[in-house]
């Protein structure tokens, strides 16, 4: 064979499988709303969609994207009518719905629905904001970086150029701003927001309909939750954003959805608005690996254990139950999520597939001088930050899951270090102090509530026998070392003499020291010290060799994401998620989840009586919303007859996504998005066709519940139904 032809046939089979492990199909994708005339216009439309990007991005005149609010910085919802009315999903809405609970008032249980404005319940803290533009800003932070700063310097220098594009851009106006970093640092965007704090709630199912299937059926398809909540935005008369006050009015939008009762078939296009919080499509092999053999299952064993401590507790008192509903919530979703994501990255054999792009990418890269200068040890870098990381990985994932989010008295004792600062400085002047202890009576309001003594401490011995197991010795706070030797590792005993010797697990003992706090006592408290000594431990010995091996890592990833894209030149890419407003698109499609198994693309009320046990929480079904299946009394939100809940489609959603409305290609809302499948749980680092799909709760099901189930149709009526 000829060299040159041979030489030409391996360029093109290295090229082929690069190819292969890029996006290179329209489902795959969370993209760019400013990028959508150039990258997807046209893709988008022949798939079926009648918009033009203009229509669904644009800065000068209402559009799509106006109708898309943040909610609260960690969830999606749509505005649906031209009073503020917003949907999200019940997941999301559920810490307020929480909040608003009381074993008097179980709001979780019962569900909640406003009969009228006033009716409607304040939240907050909770808030919402609008998308009013983005622009690349790329030149501006590169132009003052100098090509001599090391990766350390590099980071340290970005908070203070993001600052000075911010101030520049919201001067005058009554916006915020953000600037966030993209294709692993290669570029950057400014992102100006309209924020919204008087967010009220306006209804919300019963947890059996809101979170029905539980833990059993989260992450799974066939599915057959009602997952949505609603909400009003509220601002001053003027239009303008306002706190929380009486006088406040719905706040009326440049524009909202309108609700399609069309249904959807089979191939439709689908289009999702949102969010997304984090993927990481670009990691390498060792990132991988590292997920797979240990970040991922040290969270999940500690997490089992926390929920187990929890729900035994929460069985047994209802107001436990309630008080620890949310916080439960929080940590089972993606106690559950790295479970699959593990079992799926293996099942998919993700780790060879990105150990065959970087051979690929090295290839290409050593095969010319200046690619091999620039390009050559990205990979040696990348591998050389993760073998440094993976030594400190536990330390962090122990102190982040089992220390910040395990036994709540230690971050809550630790949030008097500012009071004692203050109380230990003889210059500090009454009316600060005063302000400070005052802003701690409002945290230890809220934080009480929902705060269960005998549940915390049991949580204290579980988690800090597993720290001590499992964490490198050397690598523990020596207060912690000589609290487990003073006990003779009797982790229950060491749990009891805490909380005798703390007062911050008794709320009158707080109130009673605010009323006349001291340095002294704070410095004295077992639990304030012993949750000190974790935070200098970290901070001091931990935080800066995880920082240098995150920097090590972030300046490989940044050439490796630019290689790709050098070397692809022809490809569509799109940035990983990091909770700015993106699109994905796509169709209603099925699935076969496995050999001999086919799944439909929809699933129906009949099915959730088929799976009515009201002897399981996760399984019952309210007798009224029985009833009404029994006399098929579905109003005008059946389809010949059977009423569908929920469906799927392959669109590109992550975490950040919940509560996203699924649009029709008219730009009419058909859904809303709430979870994903089990199949396809390494979605966040491998997008898989066959198999990633989005589960949304049919709007129509959304309307039967409102209407029919709540009698709640005055806000049916607030709504434009279009067939």
């Amino acid at each position: 064979m000829n060299k040159t032809y041979k030489g030409l046939i391996i360029v093109l089979l290295m090229m082929c499988m690069v190819l292969r492990t890029l996006p290179s199909k329209a489902d795959e994708g969370m993209w760019m709303l400013m990028m959508l005339k150039s990258l997807n216009e046209g893709d988008m439309q022949s798939k079926g969609c009648k918009l033009t990007a203009d229509q669904i991005y644009n800065i000068n005149n209402s559009s799509l994207k106006d109708a898309i609010v943040h909610f609260g910085g960690f969830c999606t919802g749509e505005v649906i009518s031209d009073q503020g009315l917003v949907i999200t999903n019940h997941h999301c809405g559920f810490g307020s719905i929480q909040e608003h609970s009381s074993v008097e008032h179980d709001y979780l249980t019962d569900g909640y629905w406003a009969k009228t404005k006033a009716d409607e319940l304040p939240n907050p803290g909770l808030y919402v904001r609008f998308l009013v533009r983005m622009e690349d800003v790329t030149q501006q932070v590169l132009s003052q970086l100098s090509d001599t700063l090391n990766e350390t310097q590099r980071r340290a220098a970005l908070p203070k150029i993001y600052e000075g594009i911010k101030k520049a851009a919201t001067k005058d106006t009554w916006y915020e701003a953000d600037v966030r970093s993209f294709f692993k640092d290669n570029e950057y965007y400014l992102l100006v927001y309209e924020k919204f704090d008087d967010v009220r709630l306006v209804g919300a199912p019963p947890r059996s309909i809101g979170e029905f299937g539980g833990d059993t059926d989260n992450w799974m398809w066939p599915r057959h939750t009602g997952d949505f909540s609603m909400f009003r935005i509220y601002c001053g008369k003027d239009g303008k954003p306002a706190k929380y006050s009486p006088d406040n009015v719905p706040y009326k939008p440049k524009h909202f959805l309108p609700v399609s009762m069309a249904g959807v078939k089979d191939g439709d296009f689908s289009m999702i608005l949102g969010y997304p919080g984090r993927t990481d499509r670009y990691l390498t092999s060792e990132g991988v690996a590292t997920a797979v053999n240990q970040t991922s299952p040290a969270v999940v064993k500690i997490r089992t254990s926390k929920l187990a401590i929890l729900k035994t507790d929460m069985d047994a008192d209802k107001k436990v139950s309630i008080q620890y509903a949310s916080k439960y919530k929080q940590s089972s979703n993606y106690w559950k999520y790295f479970i699959g994501q593990t079992k799926q990255l293996k099942r998919m054999r993700v780790f060879d597939q990105k150990l065959e792009q970087e051979k690929s990418f090295l290839t290409w890269a050593n095969g010319d001088g200046n690619l091999k200068a620039k390009f050559g040890n990205t990979i040696s870098e990348i591998n050389a930050g993760y073998t440094e990381q993976r030594k400190y990985n536990l330390s962090r994932s122990y102190f982040n899951e089992a220390v910040l989010q395990g036994p709540e008295i230690m971050g809550f004792s630790f949030g008097f270090s500012g009071l004692e600062k203050l109380l230990a400085d003889k210059t500090t002047k009454p009316e600060d102090l005063k302000k400070e202890t005052e802003s701690l009576k409002k945290n230890a309001a809220e934080f009480y509530k929902d705060y269960n003594a005998a549940t915390d401490q049991k949580l204290f011995a579980g988690l800090m026998k597993m720290y001590y197991n499992d964490v490198p010795k050397d690598q523990m706070p020596p207060l912690f070392i000589e609290m487990v030797n003073k006990n003779d590792g009797d982790f229950n005993k060491m749990a009891m003499e805490l909380y005798k010797k703390s007062m911050f697990d008794d709320s009158s003992s707080v109130y009673s020291f605010l009323e006349n706090p001291s340095a002294k006592k704070i410095k004295k408290d077992a639990a304030y010290n012993l949750i000190t000594d974790f935070m200098n431990t970290f901070n001091t010995q931990l935080r800066p060799k995880l920082t240098m091996a995150d920097n090590q890592l972030a300046g490989g990833y940044r050439k490796w994401v630019a290689g790709l894209r050098q070397m692809n030149p022809n490809q569509k890419f799109y940035p990983d998620a990091n909770s700015t407003m993106r699109l994905s698109y796509g169709t209603v499609k099925t699935y076969d989840p496995m050999d001999a198994v086919k799944y439909s693309l929809y699933t129906t009320l009949d099915g959730i009586i088929e799976k009515m046990d009201n002897d399981n929480p996760e399984f019952v079904v309210p007798d009224k919303l029985f009833q009404l299946w029994k006399n098929k009394d579905y109003g005008p939100y059946a389809e010949n007859g059977v009423l569908k809940v929920c469906f799927i489609t392959n669109n590109d959603i992550t975490g950040g996504n919940s509560g996203s409305g699924v649009v029709n290609g008219n730009g009419e809302l058909i859904g809303l998005a709430f979870d994903g499948n089990w199949e396809a749980m390494s979605g966040d680092i491998k997008f898989d066709d066959n198999y990633k799909r989005c589960i949304n709760v049919d709007i129509r099901y959304v309307l039967f519940v409102i209407d029919k189930f709540a009698g709640a149709g005055h806000l049916v009526k607030e709504m434009k139904l279009v067939n």
